[in-house]
């Protein structure tokens, strides 16, 4: 399934929790390419990433609980 991670909203993002979350739910992110599409999201700018169907509705429910918006793609 894909991901576009479209913002976040949280007034004080941890920028360090944010990069493990992406690492840990995205099939092909190690830590330094999570720490980059961080950086870019909270930028402002949309992130696509590929998640593995059956640990989606942990990764929704993390995603949920950093105040990030996402739409899922596929």
């Amino acid at each position: 399934m894909t991901l576009n991670l479209i913002s976040c909203d949280s007034p004080r993002p941890d920028k360090r929790a944010i990069a493990k979350c992406i690492a840990e739910i995205s099939l092909n992110a190690n830590a330094s390419l999570s720490q980059e599409l961080t950086e870019i999201l909270l930028e402002g700018d949309a992130v696509d990433i590929e998640v593995d169907d059956k640990n989606s509705g942990s990764a929704l429910r993390a995603l949920r609980k950093l105040d990030i918006d996402y739409e899922i793609a596929e």
